[in-house]
This record gives structure tokens, C-alpha cells and sequence, in this order.
């Protein structure tokens, strides 16, 4: 039998194509972790497909080399026997109540299988994002906590809402995990502020470039004040007066200061990459993710 001899480009081929779990031989383990930051991604939103099966998200960020992100519970749950159609809807309070019993049906041990092989390929679930939070029952409230410490998630995160953060909390004190709660260009620091004061376990995940465009000013004093109630921000940059989300680098948001400021403090806050700014003619996803991670690692040198 004659010996087949492939070239690296062909290899890198073949090892894109394979499932995720069978992708270490072809590659080291990533490292995303700087000078002390956690730099991690918000998957797969960033990937834009927020249903995307986990292997596939998995083999981006190993593509990548990013070692930690913020995982949105779609990928999880479908993983776990959950049905796809349902959670593409997973924000509707009708659509959470036909979700209840295939959730509260799944197995915990599918979660605690996937953070096996998502730890084996060196990238951590260190939060899970859920939708919909808070039309869920008590029940599947109580789910959605076990099922972030089954994956090893040391916080999870939602959308704040005045209305809702109390009973979220309680729950989150509950379990005794962080819930970052994460603000647009409307949200004001007086708005994590009132649910800092409801719960022990309610905290923020601050979007810098929202931050920016939405209070046209920086972020870094509010950051320095609560720096122990902050799971992770989330690094974009934008225009203020709520202008555009452009390429790191051009927008008024101090992405280099925020990441300085994390790195000189020692503080546990993962930089998690929130791909948003449009694709440019002639690039892809990959490639100008690749060129945001790139930034925060320069910056943080």
C-alpha cells in the first residue's frame, strides 16, 4: 500500500473537518490567558449562530486559541437531549413554558460530560448565558443554576431587567452563584447598582463599548468601584452617543485601559470578546475575531 503524505495545508483541512473532541492530536491546547486576564469569548453569539452545536463552537474557539468563554445554554442543552426547534425560541415566555419538561427531563450528566471534553480541549465554561430568564419557573430556575455548576461555570449571566433581578437573586444567593447582569447603551451604572443592593449574588457583566455609547464616558470608574461584584465585561469597541460598533481600535472605547486595569489589579474578570462590528468586504468571522483576541493580547503585553 503506497504511503499517503499530505501537506499542511491539507492537514489543516483534515483537522477542521473532525469532531471536536479528536482535534487535539493536529493541535496544542489553547492559552488565552495574559499577563493574568482571562481573555474570553461570548459563544457562539459570536460565531452568529446561537443554536451552533457545541463540537463546532468548541473547534472555533480552539481555532482561536481561546481557553475560556461565556457559553450561552443553547449549545448545552441541546447536547443534553433538549430539542433545537424549541430553544432557537428560548426568550418568549411561551416559548420557556414548552421548554419546562424537556429541561427538567435532561440529564446532568450529558452537562457534566460536555465540560469533560470542552476541559479536555483546554477551553473553560466559565459562564453560562441563558435567555428568557425571567419567565422561568421556580423549577427551571433552579435547573438552570445546577446545570452552570455542572458545567464548572462560575457565574452565569442574563439581560438585567428592574423587574426581575430580586427573584434572580434569590435564587443566585440560593445556589451561591454570581449572575452577571448585562447592560446595553439604556443601562446606567444606578441600574446594577439597585440590584447590587437586592442580593448577595447579584452582580454585572458591563459591555465597555455599551458603557461608552450609551453614558459617553468610561467605564474604568465604575469598574474600579465594584470590581467585586463584576463577573466579566464584554470588549467591543463603539462610538459614543450611541454611534457604531466598529473594529477594535477605532471606536471611543478604552479597551487597552479597561484590560491594563484588570492586568495591574490582579482581579478575576474575564475579558470576554463580544464580536458585534460588521464583517469587512474581503474578511470573515473568524479572521476579524482573530484580529480582536489578537488586540487584548497586544495590549495586555
Amino acid at each position: 500500500m503506497a504511503l499517503m503524505l499530505y501537506t499542511r495545508r491539507e492537514l489543516g483541512k483534515i483537522a477542521l473537518a473532525l469532531p471536536a473532541a479528536s482535534l487535539i492530536p493536529f493541535q496544542s491546547k489553547p492559552n488565552s490567558k495574559i499577563n493574568g486576564v482571562q481573555i474570553g469569548l461570548n459563544v457562539p453569539y459570536s460565531f452568529g449562530n446561537n443554536v451552533m452545536p457545541a463540537d463546532e463552537t468548541l473547534r472555533n474557539c480552539v481555532q482561536l486559541g481561546v481557553s475560556a468563554v461565556e457559553l450561552r445554554s443553547q449549545p448545552i442543552e441541546a447536547a443534553m437531549g433538549v430539542p433545537v426547534d424549541l430553544l432557537r425560541k428560548a426568550s418568549q415566555k411561551a416559548d420557556v413554558e414548552a421548554l419546562k419538561q424537556p429541561r427538567l427531563s435532561a440529564s446532568m450528566d450529558k452537562a457534566e460530560g460536555l465540560r469533560r471534553q470542552w476541559e479536555d480541549a483546554g477551553v473553560r465554561i466559565e459562564i453560562v448565558k441563558y435567555d428568557g430568564i425571567y419567565n422561568m419557573s421556580d423549577e427551571v430556575l433552579d435547573y438552570a443554576f445546577n446545570l452552570a455548576h455542572a458545567v464548572g461555570a462560575r457565574a452565569i449571566s442574563c439581560e438585567i431587567s428592574a423587574d426581575g433581578t430580586r427573584r434572580v437573586g434569590e435564587f443566585a444567593d440560593k445556589h451561591k452563584l454570581m449572575v452577571g447582569y448585562h447592560g446595553h447603551a439604556e443601562t446606567a451604572p444606578e441600574h446594577w447598582e439597585a440590584a447590587f443592593k437586592q442580593a448577595r449574588h447579584n452582580g454585572a457583566n458591563v459591555d465597555i463599548g455599551h458603557f461608552v455609547a450609551g453614558n459617553n464616558a468610561s467605564p474604568v470608574p465604575f469598574i474600579t468601584e465594584y470590581h467585586d461584584r463584576i463577573t466579566h465585561v464584554h470588549v467591543k469597541d463603539r462610538k459614543k452617543n450611541k454611534g457604531p460598533n466598529v473594529p477594535f481600535g477605532e471606536g471611543d472605547t478604552p479597551i487597552k485601559e479597561v484590560l491594563q486595569l484588570l492586568r495591574d489589579k490582579k482581579w478575576d474578570i474575564q475579558a470576554t470578546i463580544e464580536f458585534e462590528y460588521p464583517v469587512p468586504p474581503g474578511s470573515d468571522r473568524m479572521a476579524e475575531i482573530a484580529k480582536s483576541v489578537q488586540y487584548c493580547k497586544t495590549a495586555l503585553a
